[in-house]
């Protein structure tokens, strides 16, 4: 379980910080009590989730910088001397990476090496989580559930740079701080939805946008199946991890995790944005494109058993408890409510629901 005691004024910093998962675990942050810096380039979208929920105030520092920049991350990591450190700063998407591949693998791969270099040096740095992503893994279209020892690999250079980063994190720890006071962890987890994510590419920008207006939706892959989950089920392992990697006391949390959801929230996208139409009350009518983009995969699964019985971690929101908050997410901002206020009361509506389990 998140021990709030543990994050009362810890020195926290999120590199993507402005980015859809780094802005949710800063806001979880903030109400845990850490003392939070961020790192990252400018929100990527002119919509976005930084933005929306007006969360700049709540940082002590707030970098943007690229993180392929070594010496200004260094900087950054003197100036805020964290004791616990989220790298989510990324290149986050499949098919940017067929635009531009050499952007992809460098701020992926050198960005997350340059971090870790960095660590490396500072003592007062006592736990690091890598966010990876499920994509890690050589995918063969076997319809298997990938767990944490099944191979690395990736077809396509997105995938690819994302199992770089993570052999190298793995390495590093083993090379370096296997006997430090510093505990290094690599996460995965599924498609992450949730409000305030308007990525280019992405079926939930294109559904929650046509959905508003009441427009015709254009379905891409209607009949590829992912696993959904709502962004704050891995991001609430991300947290137990962290506590549990501090100071590296325990080695055995110092490795690889799976944060993937429960198998019955994997559906087809079609069905996704039939769900999400019905929650969002809209009349969109939707068009299915019948041909597949083979550049991404078709199937994807994660056993995440080694968290739950190691961390006490399992998903357990279903896609219509998912596709519920999201929905509610898009509507409240469209209504201009207060968008701050309304994701913390998300996160604590997620850990009610944890706790009456």
């Amino acid at each position: 379980m998140i021990n709030k005691k543990f994050w009362k004024n810890k020195r926290v910093l999120i590199t993507g910080h402005t980015g859809f998962k780094g802005g949710w675990l800063s806001v979880w942050m903030k109400i845990l009590g850490a003392k939070i810096s961020g790192y990252s380039l400018n929100p990527l979208t002119k919509k976005n989730f930084f933005e929306s929920t007006k969360i700049k105030k709540i940082f002590i520092k707030d970098f943007r910088k690229n993180i392929k920049d070594y010496k200004k991350l260094e900087e950054c990591i003197i100036k805020t001397k964290p004791e616990i450190i989220f790298h989510l700063a990324a290149q986050p998407q499949v098919l940017e990476s067929f635009a531009n591949p050499l952007d992809t693998i460098v701020t992926n791969v050198i960005g997350t090496s340059n971090l870790l270099e960095i660590i490396k040096k500072y003592k007062f740095i006592k736990s690091a989580v890598i966010i990876t992503t499920d994509k890690v893994y050589q995918n063969n279209e076997n319809k298997i559930k990938f767990s944490e020892n099944d191979h690395l690999g990736g077809d396509d250079l997105y995938s690819a740079s994302k199992a770089c980063a993570d052999i190298i994190s793995q390495s590093y720890y083993k090379s370096f701080f296997k006997n430090s006071g510093c505990g290094i962890a690599t996460a995965r987890a599924g498609n992450c939805i949730g409000g305030g994510d308007w990525t280019k590419f992405r079926i939930l920008t294109d559904a929650t946008e046509a959905f508003l207006e009441n427009k015709k939706l254009n379905i891409r892959s209607p009949y590829s199946t992912r696993p959904w989950q709502h962004l704050l089920e891995p991001l609430y392992g991300y947290i137990i991890l962290a506590q549990k990697i501090f100071g590296n006391q325990n080695k055995k949390y110092s490795s690889s995790w799976n944060f993937g959801p429960a198998r019955q929230t994997n559906i087809k996208v079609i069905d996704f944005a039939k769900i999400l139409k019905l929650k969002m009350k809209s009349k969109s009518k939707l068009i299915l494109n019948k041909k597949i983009d083979k550049r991404e995969k078709q199937n994807l699964d994660l056993n995440s058993r080694k968290a739950n019985k190691e961390l006490g971690w399992k998903s357990f929101l279903t896609i219509n408890d998912t596709l519920k908050f999201t929905a509610e997410w898009y509507i409240a901002n469209s209504k201009k409510k207060n968008m701050y206020k309304f994701t913390c009361n998300q996160i604590e509506q997620f850990l009610k629901l944890k706790n009456d389990l």
